[in-house]
Parts: C-alpha cells; sequence; structure tokens
C-alpha cells in the first residue's frame, strides 16, 4: 500500500500527530498503525486522567513547554468535541520541614512557568481545601483538572478519519526498511512503502527505532504503577487530588490520590521494575525483555543508584499495609481496609547509558523517519502540542 506518511503507534500521541499532520497537509495519504485491536490501550488507556498544570518541569524544557502549550489545546479540543473535563485544582503538601525547600523551588518553578493563581496554604487553609489531609505547608494549583484520556484519543481520531486520515488497528510492524525518501514498514497483514515513518511506539520505541536501522543511546526500562481505589463509603476522605512533594532525584511523583472524571477515588501509584514492557501483573513476565533491560548499562547504573528506594516501592508492591502507610503520610484516616485493588499502568522510561533517567521528551530524527523515544507524563495533557510539534519535523523532513 502506498502512503506519504505512516505513523506507527495509536495512542495519543501518535493519534495528535497524524492529526496535525493531515490539518497541516490535508492532500497527504496519513495512515495510523496500532498493534492492538483498539487504539489507546497501554500508556494512554491506563492514564489516571490527570490535566497537568506544568509546574514540575524545567522551564524551557520540551516538557514544560509543550505542557503549558498542550493544557490550552486539551481545554480547547475537550470544548470543541464536548469531552467532560473538570478544572478542580490540586494541592501539593509537604509533610516534613525538609521537604519545605523543595516546596518552595516547585512554587518558583510554577511562576517561572507562568503559571497564574498559585498559592501558598499554611496547615489550616490545607485543612479548608482538604479537610482530611495533614501537612504543614502546602501549594494550591488552580490549572489541575481531570478527563478520560482514553474518550480524548478516541475524539482525536474520529476527528482525524474525517479529514481523511486512515487508522489501521491489529496492524503490529514486523519490519522496516528505511532511508531518505523512502520507508517500507511491514505488518503481516500488509507492506506500506511511504516517504516518512513516525515513531510513536511508546513501549516499542526503541525497538522500532532500532528496525528501522538506529544506534540507540538510549533504552526503554518499563515500570509499573500500581493503584487502589478508596471504597465509596471512605470517598469522602478526598475531595480533589492530593499530591506529595516529589523527590527531585527521581522523575516519579510519589503515591498520591486523584478523583477520576468519574468520580473515583484513586490511590498511587507506587514504580516498580516491570518484568516485561506490557506487565500490567507482578506476574508479568518475558524473559527476552527481562534480559535486554538487565543487561543495559544504563539500567544497572540506575538499579545501583535507586536501589534502597526501589526495595521501597517493590516492599509497597507486595505489602498494602505498607502502601497504606504511605499513602497516610498525607490523609492519616486512611486504613487499609478502605483500599481494594484497581488498575495499573506501564510507564515507557527512556534510560540513557550512563545511567540517566531521561527526564525530558526526547525525539530525534533520521533519513526517512522521526523518532519519539521518551514521552512519559505529562505526554497525554501535552499530546496535541507534542503532535504539532513532531509533525512540523515530520512535514520538515518530508
Amino acid at each position: 500500500m502506498q502512503a506519504d506518511i505512516v505513523v506507527v503507534g495509536g495512542g495519543i500521541v501518535g493519534l495528535s500527530t497524524a492529526l496535525k499532520i493531515k490539518e497541516k497537509q490535508p492532500a497527504l495519504n496519513v495512515v495510523v498503525l496500532e498493534k492492538e485491536s483498539d487504539i489507546s490501550s497501554h500508556q494512554t488507556g491506563n492514564n489516571s486522567g490527570v490535566i497537568h498544570s506544568g509546574i514540575y518541569y524545567k522551564p524551557s524544557s520540551l516538557k514544560a513547554e509543550n505542557c503549558i502549550r498542550g493544557y490550552h489545546m486539551l481545554l480547547e479540543f475537550c470544548k470543541e468535541q464536548d469531552i467532560p473535563v473538570e478544572l478542580c485544582g490540586k494541592v501539593i503538601v509537604a509533610t516534613k520541614e525538609d521537604e519545605l525547600g523543595q516546596l518552595e523551588k516547585l512554587y518558583q518553578r510554577g511562576v517561572d512557568n507562568g503559571l497564574a493563581g498559585l498559592k501558598y496554604l499554611t496547615e489550616a487553609e490545607i485543612k479548608e481545601r482538604e479537610p482530611h489531609c495533614c501537612g504543614i505547608k502546602g501549594i494550591f494549583v488552580p490549572q489541575t483538572g481531570i478527563v478520560n484520556y482514553k474518550l480524548v484519543s478516541e475524539k482525536i481520531a474520529a476527528k482525524f478519519i474525517s479529514l481523511g486520515g486512515q487508522v489501521l488497528t491489529s496492524h503490529k510492524v514486523t519490519g522496516l526498511e528505511a532511508q531518505a525518501g523512502r520507508v517500507e514498514v511491514s505488518t503481516p497483514k500488509q507492506t506500506f512503502v511511504c516517504k516518512l515513518m513516525v515513531n510513536c511506539a511508546g513501549l516499542y520505541c526503541d525497538k522500532i527505532a532500532e528496525m528501522a536501522g538506529q544506534n540507540l543511546d538510549v533504552r526503554i526500562i518499563p515500570f509499573r504503577g500500581e493503584y487502589y481505589s478508596i471504597k465509596p463509603e471512605k470517598a469522602h476522605l478526598v475531595k480533589n487530588l492530593i499530591y506529595p512533594v516529589p523527590d527531585p532525584n527521581f522523575p516519579f511523583l510519589g503515591v498520591h490520590f486523584t478523583r477520576r472524571i468519574t468520580g473515583e477515588i484513586e490511590a498511587g501509584p507506587n514504580a516498580v521494575f516491570a518484568f516485561r514492557r506490557e506487565g500490567y501483573k507482578r506476574t508479568s513476565f518475558n524473559w527476552s525483555e527481562f534480559w535486554q533491560s538487565l543487561l543495559w548499562r544504563g539500567f544497572r547504573k540506575v538499579a545501583l543508584k535507586y536501589w534502597k528506594t526501589g526495595l521501597g516501592e517493590y516492599y509497597r508492591s507486595f505489602s498494602k499495609a505498607a502502601f497504606t502507610k504511605a499513602l497516610q503520610g498525607l490523609v492519616p484516616e486512611i486504613k487499609e481496609e478502605d483500599l481494594e485493588p484497581a488498575g495499573a499502568g506501564v510507564r515507557a522510561q527512556a534510560c540513557d547509558k550512563d545511567g540517566g533517567l531521561i527526564d525530558d521528551f526526547y525525539i530525534r530524527e533520521a533519513p526517512g523517519c522521526v523518532h519519539v523515544l521518551n514521552a512519559p507524563s505529562p505526554a497525554a495533557t501535552s499530546s496535541l502540542s507534542i503532535g504539532d510539534t513532531i509533525s512540523e519535523l515530520a512535514l520538515k523532513n518530508f
């Protein structure tokens, strides 16, 4: 099949990229290939649904720029498509004196990123917003909201298709031959010959890049995040979103409380190394993927650097009591019996050879290809902006 541009990956970033290309160049034949039987089955479909404000990200980074721009694009798209959104705000809470310095840095970072209406909260003011939350100081972030990203991605796909684009599910890419001006993309069902391939394959983006002949300096390491839901009779303990002050040396936000757009309250996630890339259960295991991670020099350095943190995360994974204790740091009234197991997601985290967990979005250009090699949170919030950024690179290369 002939195409102008093939996008590999039918998650929210791949779909947004395809839509933006089609909006800019309606005459181009753009095809999205998704290996699953439905779109957004992995990172997008297992997202907690938070619309991030941009407070966490280094000013001028791709994350900061795309999150803040994407935030406004997302709200506009949801309004256009009649998608339910609630800008409920969130509190970031310091529970110990040694967290106050990092809390102040977060506040300043938010100011530097242009967030209006940020407010320091005293202990009493935290209680006014979240009566069951305990902390010595906090920040209220009014921009934070909640949405259903699966629904958002479905609406993006529908708009893309209405413009003449194609989304082909159950098309797993098994072969790639790439050169400037001609790329051959093979699936068990069909072979596609295109002028440009855009790799938005998420958990397998490095594999797709290697298939296309790239010698990479990063490897995707999967981290599973496990959640509990709070039983309905105790849902009153959390009004909206409650977050801890994150560890600045670790690219995860720590266990927190999130109200979903449907009303349920989720607690989590932890962050444990997954033994397979789509390993949503503790028992999920793939020998090949497990050994590929262990053999990556960068991951071994990460394991040595964060072994104490990693053990704590695994302990919480197997101990409901330990998970509950972590949550009690924010909401002391939470008890083990108030929690029931909920879903899990797997984060595609790029790790370099030197043991760095890549903090920013990472996009790499090559002859005939654009590879998105790191797009973790806040990729869903940022998706329309990232898609716009990638589309510009794609059309430049095209």
